[in-house]
């Protein structure tokens, strides 16, 4: 039986992936969950150690009961939950943003993290306590033109994560979230559609002049669930290369 157990959703992204390489490597035993259609256990297998996949979709939340359920069954604990799992959703304007997609956006990136958090939260108190991280987002902080509900789903997941953070904190349960700024990872990608003119043009508006890594989100996600971090609750950790501070 490990010391400590992490639970990642959205597991097999480029930040999920990143996490779970620093949790294996710390030490950690880690369980990563992402769609069923994804291929989890080859990432699970790339990435070596302790690690293992569990398929869910978090707008189930029957389907998140089972995925918290099995990681306490394999490991009878959990330590570290980071509720990773998102989508950007398409570009429009807030009048023209399609209903549907609106609908799709906050059920993954809101309510898919509650299902966690609702599931998660009775486990770590079972236990020892623990610490959980929301992924959120520098458009949790600011407007972002074209994207008012990736915008407006993030300053949900804030919000969410300090009003819990506030019923637990007495508890032994730590809850935060970092909030990254452009970052090198697949949803980027697709925003620069695999041009390095866009790509550029995206680092030049940050003051740092480069894009984030997925490593560095993992090593602010490692922080926070150790320690170090002991004081730090209700906390939204921004990550942006100085984008906030310009």
């Amino acid at each position: 039986m490990h010391t400590r157990v992490a639970l990642i959703t959205g597991g097999c992204g480029g930040i999920g992936q990143a996490i779970a390489r620093r949790f294996v490597r710390d030490g950690l035993a880690v369980v990563i969950a992402d769609l069923p259609q994804t291929d989890g256990a080859a990432v699970a297998e790339a990435i070596g150690g302790p690690i293992s996949f569990v398929p869910v979709d978090v707008t189930d939340g029957e389907a998140v009961q089972a995925m918290v359920a099995a990681t306490i069954a394999a490991h009878g604990r959990l330590d570290c939950a980071i509720n990773n799992a998102g989508v950007e959703g398409v570009r429009a304007s807030t009048a023209d943003y399609p209903e549907a997609e609106w609908r799709r956006v906050f059920e993954i990136n809101l309510n898919g993290v509650w299902h966690c958090m609702r599931h998660e939260i009775p486990a770590m108190l079972a236990g020892e306590g623990g610490s959980i991280v929301n992924i959120a987002s520098v458009a949790g902080l600011v407007g972002y033109p074209g994207g008012s509900a990736y915008a407006a789903s993030k300053h949900a997941v804030i919000g969410l994560t300090k009003s819990a953070a506030l019923e637990y904190a007495r508890k032994g349960l730590r809850i935060n979230a970092v909030c990254p700024a452009y970052t090198r990872t697949p949803m980027v990608e697709r925003l620069t559609e695999g041009q390095p003119q866009r790509e550029s043009r995206l680092a030049s508006l940050i003051p740092s002049g480069r894009l984030g890594t997925p490593d560095e989100i993992a090593d602010a996600v490692a922080y926070l669930c150790g320690p170090g971090a002991g004081f730090m609750i209700g906390h939204a950790l921004v990550l942006d290369g100085g984008l906030m501070a310009s």
